[in-house]
C-alpha cells in the first residue's frame, strides 16, 4: 500500500492492489498483474484500459524496487547484493499510451540479449505513469501562499513486476515463527516468518486451517499473492483472523500451507494450540 506525499509543487501517489487478474488504481486498470519470462516465452503482451469518462494518457518506463522483510517495497537505483535488475534485457512498445474513455490497448514485452542471461533470477518493475494536463498557474487548483501561486497536482501510477528466470529453480520455503495473538474477543492475529532459500523468488497464497481434537478440518482464512522477491531470505507476515467462535483456540491445532500459484505445495507447517 502506498501512500500520498504531497510536496510544494507535486504529489505523487504509487498504488499496489493485489488481485487476481489486474491492477486498478484511479481511472486505469493493468493486466495481468505480473509478467514471468521463464523461458517458454519471447514475447508477452500487457493490456491497459481506461475505465474513466476523460481521455487519460500514460508514460510506461521501468524502475527498481527491493522489498523490505516487512514485504514494502522500496525504490533503489543499484541493485541489492545478489539482486538483478532485468530491465537491460527487455524491450517494449509503446512507450507512451494515449487512452479514449473506455479504450484498451496492449504494451508488447519482448525478452532481448538472452544469451548474456546467467542462470537465475531477473526483476524490474514496469510503471504506468499518468501525465496530467499542464494547467496555468492561478487556473483551478491553485493556492496562494505568501504571495507566491502554487499549483498543485496528483499522479497517478501504477508498477508490476517483470521477472525473468533462467535456469532451473532450487528455491525452498520453510514457515517459523509461528504465533497466534489474540486482540479482541472475536478477533486474532496470525504472525509468521516466511524463509526462502534458493536462485528464484516465490509468489503464492497462505490457506490456514483449524484442526480440532477430533480430527475435523476447517478453514478459517485463505490469502493470495504473497511474494518474497529475491534476494530476501524471508519476509514476516500477519494476518487477522476474524470470529474463532466455531473453533476452541485453546485445543487443536492450526495447519497452515504456502502453495505457488500454480497449485504446488511448498511448505506446510502446524501450531499446537494447547
Amino acid at each position: 500500500m502506498f501512500t500520498k506525499k504531497p510536496t510544494s509543487l507535486l504529489s505523487v501517489l504509487f498504488l499496489f492492489i493485489f488481485s487476481l487478474t489486474c491492477f486498478a488504481q484511479g481511472d486505469l486498470m493493468v493486466m495481468p498483474k505480473r509478467l514471468v519470462f521463464d523461458g517458454s516465452q519471447r514475447a508477452q503482451e500487457i493490456t491497459l484500459v481506461n475505465t474513466g469518462s476523460d481521455t487519460a494518457v500514460y508514460a510506461i518506463s521501468f524502475i527498481q524496487y527491493k522489498m523490505t522483510e516487512e514485504g514494502n517495497f522500496e525504490q533503489i537505483s543499484t541493485p541489492e547484493e545478489n539482486q538483478r535488475f532485468a530491465d537491460e534485457f527487455l524491450r517494449y512498445y509503446p512507450r507512451r499510451v494515449n487512452l479514449g474513455p473506455n479504450e484498451a490497448q496492449t504494451v508488447r514485452v519482448q525478452l532481448t540479449k538472452t544469451s548474456a542471461l546467467e542462470n537465475g533470477e531477473y526483476r524490474s518493475h514496469m510503471y504506468f505513469r499518468a501525465i496530467e494536463d499542464q494547467t496555468a498557474l492561478g487556473a483551478e487548483n491553485a493556492q496562494e501562499a505568501e504571495g507566491i501561486s502554487i499549483n498543485i497536482k496528483t499522479v497517478f501510477g501504477i508498477s508490476i513486476p517483470v521477472i525473468i528466470r533462467n535456469g532451473k529453480s532450487n528455491t525452498q520455503i520453510e514457515l517459523s515463527n509461528i504465533y497466534l495473538e489474540q486482540k479482541d474477543e472475536e478477533n486474532h492475529q496470525l504472525s509468521m516468518t516466511i524463509n526462502r532459500s534458493g536462485n528464484m523468488s516465490v509468489y503464492g497464497d497462505l490457506l490456514v486451517e483449524y484442526i480440532s481434537t477430533p480430527g475435523k478440518t476447517r478453514e478459517i482464512k485463505k490469502v493470495k499473492g504473497i511474494s518474497v522477491y529475491t534476494p530476501n531470505t524471508k519476509r514476516n507476515f500477519s494476518m487477522e483472523i476474524q470470529d474463532f467462535r466455531k473453533s476452541d483456540l485453546k485445543n487443536g491445532k492450526l495447519r497452515i500451507t504456502y502453495t505457488s500459484d500454480s497449485g504446488d505445495i511448498l511448505s506446510v507447517s502446524e501450531l499446537d494450540l494447547k
